[in-house]
């Protein structure tokens, strides 16, 4: 299996930045995809981003597409995502999610392993 975990959340002013990273270990990390979600209180895991396994494409939810980038470094086994010119709208727990399939990007279900979470919190 793959372990996830999260890190760089935390309270931020609209308009303001946060860069979320995600440790893996257990696998080869290059062998997955890797993607992140985002879930608010009340509301349905979101899609939020996702980065192929050797080639660094990259697919964004429209929500997020100019603000958010995901990348990956394959020698650390990490991915990261830099959030700018945060919204009130982008609060959550933000997961990082990984896919050894390569299938459906945006369905939650086509990721085997999650994180646990981290709490991301944009002020009006």
């Amino acid at each position: 299996q793959v372990q996830l975990v999260e890190s760089g959340g935390g309270l931020v002013q609209a308009g303001g930045s946060l860069r979320l990273s995600c440790a893996a270990s257990g696998r080869t990390f290059s062998n997955y995809a890797m993607g992140w979600f985002r879930q608010a209180p009340g509301k349905e895991r979101e899609f939020v981003a996702r980065i192929s396994r050797t080639r660094g494409r990259t697919y964004y939810a429209d929500s997020v597409k100019g603000r958010f980038t995901i990348s990956r470094d394959n020698r650390k086994n990490t991915v990261s995502l830099q959030m700018n010119s945060l919204k009130p709208e982008d609060t959550a727990v933000y997961y990082c999610a990984a896919d050894p399939d390569s299938t459906s990007y945006s369905s939650a279900g086509s990721y085997d392993y999650w994180g646990q979470g981290t709490q991301v919190t944009v002020s009006s």
